[in-house]
């Protein structure tokens, strides 16, 4: 009988590990193709749309390059190319992390589990990159 229990909690683990494991899977599949297909050669990827409307960069402007720069163990060019990516890199990592474990440990992983502080600094900090990097004491965070 606490064999059963034991196999059926693994099993549960096991599923409970699948969101977690899709995630990594598909964002290991993306950096593996953007750091196969340089986004630096013209025609790889299209042109971000809001960029092409507004003549703006948007906070994510440069990302792709970011990336492919990172996989490719070169950290001062994608610092160059988009700083917030690279810090929000390690970010998603830890939150990944988090989820991954939270899963394994059976609990669930809601938006109620980041404080909504955290939420609205991140917004704050987003919106804040997104103006300075258009205005021209900001050229330095253009990509």
């Amino acid at each position: 009988m606490v064999t059963g229990k034991i196999a059926r909690s693994r099993g549960a683990r096991a599923r409970a590990l699948l969101a977690p494991l899709g995630v990594a899977v598909a964002v290991g599949a993306a950096t593996v193709f953007v750091s196969a297909v340089d986004p630096n050669e013209p025609g790889h990827y299209p042109t971000c749309p809001f960029l092409m409307l507004t003549g703006l960069y948007c906070p994510g402007c440069g990302g792709l390059r970011t990336v492919y720069a990172l996989a490719h163990g070169d950290p001062v060019t994608a610092l160059g190319l988009n700083p917030f990516v690279v810090v929000l890199v390690p970010v998603l990592v830890a939150l990944w992390g988090r989820w991954a474990l939270r899963s394994w440990r059976g609990a669930s992983f809601n938006g109620k589990s980041i404080h909504t502080a955290y939420i609205w600094i991140f917004l704050a900090l987003m919106i804040a990159f997104w103006v300075v990097r258009n205005v021209p004491f900001g050229e330095f965070l253009a990509p």
